[in-house]
C-alpha cells in the first residue's frame, strides 16, 4: 500500500444496498419512466432535440438515421447506438405510436415483427407535430442542464403544446416499478383538457364524457367499459381489446375476415399460433388461414368448414388466440422527479400546469426582449429627431468611443442606445425609415402592455393555453380508430338475459334443462296428461320446479355436498328435449346424486345471506340448520353442506328466515311438526340432530316443508301417494285448533294420510294455497297440471281423492306446485315464483 493511503473497511451489505438504490433511482428517473409534462423518456427527448439541433425539420430533406443517431450519442446520450436507433424507429412506426413523431424513409419494420433496416440504410426527419413539441424552446421556456461531459446544454423537458403522454402513452420497466400507459385520441384529450381548464373541480365521470376511452393506433374494438372507467379513475385497469371482424363468403364458404388487430399484437405470430391450435384440434371449424394484407390495409381470412357456425368459431378464436387481448393500464410517470400513479384528471392537471409555466416563461422572455428593443428604438427616435446635431457630433469625434460618450452626455442616452445610434446605417436617415421606427415603437409598446397584462392575469394565460390547444386540435385532430363496445367484457351477462320465469326439470338419471313456463298448459282434474319430456329408457323425471333466470340455483347432493350456479347457466331446452347431464355442468362425483335444490336471490348481498338459513333433512330423520352465508363462496368441486352418516342420505333442503315451522313426512304416512328454533344453527360440517323417529327400519323420510310462522293459519299441506291419491289439509282448522299439533323434534309424528294398498305409500308433501297449480309428473314422462282450488280441504286421517289416472304399472314420479299469476283465454298459464322461495319436487325415495 502506498504511503499516505489507508484502507476503509465497508460492510458489503451496506455497499450493495446503497449501490443498488443508486442504480435503481437512475433507471427510474433517467431511463425508463416518462415525464408527466411532455410524456417523453430521456432518450426520446434527446432524439428530438438532436434532430432539432441538426435542423432535420419536417420541411427539410431527410437525413441518414446514422447521422442523427451519431449526433444524439456524441452529444447527449452516452449509451449503445441501438438504444437510440430503436427508440427513434418506434417513433416512426404507425402501429406503435398513435401520433408519429418521426417521419421515416426506408424500412422501419412491420406489424409482423420484422426488424427495421440498419441505420445506415434508413433516413428520417421530424414530423410537424414534433416541432410543436419543441415550439418556443429558444425562449427560455424550459430549464436546461449540462450533458454527460458538461460541454453542452440539453433541455430537461420539452415545452410541448401537445399533451403527448395522453395521446401516445408510454411503456417502460424500471427497477421495482413499471409503467404502461394507453394512447388516446388527440381531439378527445384536448376537449377534456379544455373542460378541465374551464372547471378545475370537474370530476372524472364528467371528463370521461370527453375522453371516452383509449384510442389505439391499430384500431380494434374496446370490449367492455369497466376496465376503462377503472383506469381513468385510479390509474390502473385492464382493458380488453378485440380485433375488428366481419363475415364474408369466400370461394363459396363462410369466412371470418379480420381487418384490425389488437394493439401490440404481432400479426404473423398470432396467425402461426392460431394455425398450430387448428392443427392440434384445439380450435374446430377452420379449414384455412390466409394473410391477404397489402399496402391498402390489413386482411386476415379464416376460411371455415362447411358445417362450422361462424359465431361459435369466432368466440373460440377470441378465447384462445390474440384476436382478443388485454392492455393493463398502469399510469406511473415522473412528477417533479418522483414516480407517481396518476388518474386521468391528474394527467390533464400536470399537463395544464406545465403549459401554464411555459406560457409565463415565454411571456417573460418576450417582455424582456420587447423592452430591450423599445429602449433601443427610443434612442434611435431621439437621434432621428436631432439628426443634424447627431451627425455633427459623430463627425467631430476622433473614434467610436468618443462619439458614444458625447451622445450619452448630450442626449442623456444609455450605453446601448448610443451604440445603436453610432452603428445606424445612412439609409435609416430617410423619412420612410423614420416613420417605420415610430410605427415599430408603437407596436412594441402595445406588445409590452399586452405581455404585462398577460403576466398579471391568470385568466388571460389560461385563454392563451386554450387557444393554442384549439389550434393544435385543428391541425392534428382526427377521428378515433378504436371502437368502444360498452355492452361487452365486464358487463354482466345478466343485463342481456330477461329475468323471466322458467321451469327447471331434472330426470332420475340426472338430466337438467330449463324451459319457458308458458309451455305448460292447465288441465282439469283427472285428465290423462300431456307428453312432457323425452326421457331415456328406464329414466323418468324426478324433480321439477320453477325459478327465474337471475336467481342462484344451489344443488345439494345425497352425500351432503353443495354446488351452485345461475339459473340462466342451465342449458335451455324445449318441453320435449331431455336436457344435459348434471355431471357435465357441475363437478359432481360419479356415485353421488343431486337431491335438493334451493333458489336464492343475490348471494353477494350481505343482508340477505346473513338473514337466511338452509334447513336440511336426511332419509334417516336427521335435520340441520346452517346460515346461508356459509354457502356464499362456491368452489369448483363443491363445498360440504352436511356430514352424512353411513346408510343415510340427504333428501331435502329448504331456505328459511329463521322464523318458521318445519314439517317432516315419512313413507308410512306420519308427519312431525316442530319450531325451527328447536334446531340451533350449525357449521357446514356438522351432521345435524334428530328430526323424526321412523316407524321401522323400512320407513324413511320423504319430504321436508318449512312454513313461515306468520302464515301458519293460512297454510295448507298437500300430500300425494305413489298411486295418484292426494289430499289437501289445513295446518290450523277454522276454530284455530292445530290439525297437526306442534311437538318436539324427534317424535314419531301424527297420521297425515290413511295409507292403504290402494293409495300406495306417501311420496310427496307440499305446502300449497288456492292460488297454486299442481304439476304431477309420471315415470312415463306424462305431465298434468291442475288447480289446487279444485281439491277440497279434508281431514287429517282421510284417504284423499284420486288426482291422476295411473295406467298399467305407471306411478307418480314427482309432484310440485306452481304459483298462478294470470289465466288467459286459451287456458295457458304464465307463472312466477315468490321472492327468494324455492318451489321444488320432493324426492321419490320409495321408488328407488
Amino acid at each position: 500500500m502506498s504511503e499516505g493511503e489507508k484502507l476503509i473497511p465497508i460492510n458489503i451489505e451496506d455497499e450493495m444496498k446503497s449501490a443498488y438504490i443508486d442504480y435503481s433511482m437512475s433507471v427510474i428517473v433517467s431511463r425508463a419512466l416518462p415525464d408527466v409534462r411532455d410524456g417523453l423518456k430521456p432518450v426520446h427527448r434527446r432524439v428530438l432535440y438532436g434532430m432539432y439541433e441538426l435542423g432535420v425539420l419536417s420541411n427539410r430533406a431527410h437525413k441518414k438515421s446514422a447521422r442523427i443517431v451519431g449526433e444524439v450519442l456524441g452529444k447527449y446520450h452516452p449509451h449503445g447506438d441501438s438504444s437510440v436507433y430503436d427508440a427513434m424507429v418506434r417513433m416512426a412506426q404507425e402501429w406503435s405510436l398513435r401520433y408519429l413523431m418521426v417521419d421515416g424513409q426506408g424500412n422501419f419494420g412491420s406489424v409482423d415483427g420484422d426488424s427495421p433496416a440498419a441505420m445506415r440504410y434508413t433516413e428520417a426527419r421530424m414530423k410537424k407535430i414534433s416541432e410543436d413539441m419543441l415550439a418556443d424552446i429558444e425562449k427560455e421556456t424550459v430549464d436546461f442542464q449540462l450533458n454527460f461531459d458538461d460541454t453542452l446544454q440539453e433541455p430537461t423537458v420539452m415545452p410541448t403544446r401537445i399533451p403527448n403522454l395522453l395521446i401516445n402513452g408510454a411503456s417502460g420497466i424500471a427497477v421495482g416499478m413499471a409503467t404502461n400507459m394507453a394512447p388516446h385520441n388527440l381531439s378527445e384529450v384536448i376537449d377534456g383538457t379544455l373542460a378541465y381548464i374551464d372547471n378545475n373541480d370537474i370530476d372524472i365521470d364528467e371528463l370521461i364524457t370527453h375522453v371516452k376511452a383509449p384510442d389505439f393506433p391499430t384500431g380494434g374494438i374496446i370490449y367492455g367499459y369497466e376496465g376503462v372507467r377503472e383506469a381513468f379513475k385510479t390509474g390502473r385497469g385492464r382493458i380488453v381489446i378485440r380485433a375488428k371482424v366481419g363475415f364474408e363468403e369466400v370461394n363459396g364458404r363462410e369466412a371470418i375476415i379480420v381487418t384490425e388487430i389488437p394493439y401490440q399484437v404481432n400479426k404473423a405470430e398470432m396467425i402461426k399460433k392460431t394455425a398450430d391450435l387448428v392443427n392440434e384440434k384445439k380450435i374446430e371449424g377452420i379449414s384455412n388461414i390466409r394473410d391477404e394484407s397489402d399496402r391498402n390495409g390489413m386482411r386476415i381470412v379464416y376460411e371455415l368448414k362447411r358445417d362450422a357456425v361462424p359465431n361459435v368459431v369466432l368466440n373460440t378464436l377470441y378465447k384462445y388466440t390474440q384476436l382478443q387481448s388485454s392492455f393493463s393500464v398502469n399510469n406511473i410517470a415522473l412528477v417533479k422527479g418522483r414516480p407517481e400513479m396518476l388518474n386521468l384528471k391528474d394527467l390533464i392537471h400536470h399537463f395544464v400546469e406545465h403549459r401554464h409555466d411555459v406560457v409565463v416563461r415565454r411571456a417573460q422572455f418576450d417582455l424582456r426582449k420587447a423592452e430591450e428593443r423599445a429602449h433601443i428604438l427610443e434612442g434611435l427616435i431621439i437621434a432621428s429627431d436631432n439628426i443634424d446635431e447627431v451627425i455633427a457630433l459623430i463627425r467631430s469625434s476622433k473614434d467610436g468611443d468618443e462619439a458614444r460618450a458625447k451622445l450619452i452626455e448630450r442626449f442623456n442616452l444609455s450605453e446601448i442606445q448610443a451604440r445603436a445610434i453610432v452603428e445606424m446605417r445612412l439609409r435609416q436617415l430617410t423619412g420612410l425609415e423614420q416613420d417605420k421606427l415610430r410605427a415599430e415603437y408603437e407596436e412594441i409598446m402595445k406588445l409590452i402592455a399586452y405581455l404585462k397584462e398577460l403576466l398579471a392575469s391568470k385568466e388571460m394565460r389560461m385563454q392563451v393555453i386554450k387557444d393554442e390547444l384549439i389550434e393544435v386540435k385543428d391541425k392534428y385532430g382526427d377521428e378515433r380508430r378504436s371502437q368502444i363496445e360498452y355492452a361487452g367484457g365486464d358487463v354482466s351477462i345478466e343485463d342481456l338475459i330477461a329475468d323471466e320465469s322458467v321451469v327447471v326439470t331434472i330426470s332420475h338419471a340426472g338430466y337438467i334443462k330449463r324451459t319457458s313456463l308458458s309451455e305448460y298448459k292447465t288441465q282439469n282434474r283427472g285428465g290423462v296428461g300431456q307428453k312432457g319430456s323425452a326421457t331415456r329408457d328406464q329414466d323418468f323425471l324426478e324433480h321439477l320446479f320453477v325459478a327465474t333466470n337471475h336467481q342462484y340455483l344451489m344443488f345439494f347432493t345425497q352425500k351432503g355436498k353443495c354446488f351452485w350456479m345461475r339459473v340462466y347457466e342451465i342449458p335451455e331446452g324445449t318441453k320435449a328435449s331431455k336436457g344435459r347431464a348434471i355431471q357435465n355442468i357441475i363437478n359432481i362425483e360419479q356415485d353421488d346424486k343431486v337431491k335438493a335444490f334451493i333458489c336464492t336471490q343475490d348471494l353477494k348481498d350481505q343482508d340477505y345471506i346473513n338473514s337466511h338459513y338452509v334447513i336440511m333433512a336426511t332419509k334417516q330423520g336427521q335435520v340441520k340448520k346452517t346460515p346461508l352465508e356459509q354457502y356464499s363462496r362456491p368452489r369448483q368441486n363443491g363445498i360440504n353442506a352436511i356430514t352424512i352418516k353411513e346408510d343415510d342420505e340427504l333428501i331435502g333442503a329448504k331456505l328459511t328466515t329463521g322464523n318458521s315451522q318445519v314439517l317432516l313426512a315419512v313413507k308410512s304416512g306420519k308427519l312431525v311438526r316442530f319450531e325451527e328454533e328447536k334446531t340451533r344453527p350449525m357449521g357446514r360440517t356438522a351432521s345435524g340432530v334428530r328430526g323424526i323417529t321412523l316407524a321401522d327400519d323400512k320407513d324413511e323420510v320423504i319430504g321436508l316443508v318449512s312454513i313461515d310462522k306468520d302464515n301458519v293459519n293460512d297454510s295448507q299441506i298437500l300430500v300425494v301417494t305413489e298411486n295418484g291419491y292426494g289430499k289437501r289439509t289445513k295446518l290450523v282448522d277454522e276454530d284455530g285448533e292445530d290439525v297437526y299439533r306442534i311437538t318436539n323434534r324427534g317424535g314419531k309424528g301424527v297420521k297425515t294420510l290413511n295409507i292403504t294398498e290402494k293409495t300406495g305409500q306417501l311420496i310427496s308433501i307440499n305446502d300449497v294455497t288456492d292460488e297454486d297449480d299442481l304439476m304431477i309428473i309420471n315415470k312415463s314422462g306424462l305431465t298434468i297440471r291442475m288447480k289446487i282450488s279444485d281439491l277440497r280441504v279434508m281431514g287429517r286421517a282421510t284417504q284423499g281423492v284420486r288426482l291422476i289416472n295411473i295406467k298399467g304399472n305407471d306411478s307418480i314420479a314427482a309432484v310440485t306446485k306452481v304459483l298462478r299469476e294470470d289465466e288467459s283465454e286459451n287456458d295457458e298459464f304464465e307463472g312466477d315464483i315468490e321472492n327468494g322461495t324455492d318451489i321444488e319436487t320432493e324426492n321419490n325415495d320409495s321408488q328407488e
